[in-house]
């Protein structure tokens, strides 16, 4: 199962991807996301963090490790745990121009979340579909809020 949303927003590139790049933002764009921690690493690769979020009313938590890191265009994080693998793909490039506007003033992110359930999860999966339709709603609404606000 996954999820994709795309975002424009008025915001330099370098600013977005370095918000973006520290994980714990999602506390900020996530409605779904009680709290976020970074474990170890300084936001690169092999860069750790736990995620506790909240899910059709029942918490659940994750740990995820940065997979890939290329500035200023793309971050892949795996997170697990029992019963969820989930791969989270932030690919961003800029924003075409507006009219009356100049290139590089913007910036598109396309968010991706794919979930591959595991053991008797992945049976009701097909059942989570509207839930994570929802979900990934509300995470493009909080995205495009989140990074409109950028200083």
């Amino acid at each position: 199962m996954e999820i994709e949303r795309t975002v424009t927003v008025d915001q330099p590139l370098d600013r977005v991807f370095a918000y973006l790049s520290d994980f714990t933002s999602t506390t900020d764009w996530d409605p779904g996301t009680v709290r976020t921690e970074r474990v170890s690493g300084e936001g690169g690769v092999g860069t750790r963090y736990h995620n506790v979020s909240k899910f059709l009313g029942r918490e659940t938590e994750l740990d995820y490790v940065v997979i890939e890191h290329e500035p200023d265009r793309r971050l892949v994080l795996r997170g697990e745990n029992a019963t969820v693998v989930a791969h989270d793909t932030m690919t961003l490039v800029p924003a075409a121009p507006r009219s009356g506007t100049t290139a590089g003033e913007g910036t598109t992110v396309t968010y991706r979340a794919e979930f591959e359930f595991k053991g008797l999860a992945r049976y009701v999966a097909p059942l989570l579909s509207p839930a994570l339709k929802r979900l990934g709603d509300d995470a493009e609404r909080g995205l495009r809020e989140a990074l409109g606000q950028l200083e």
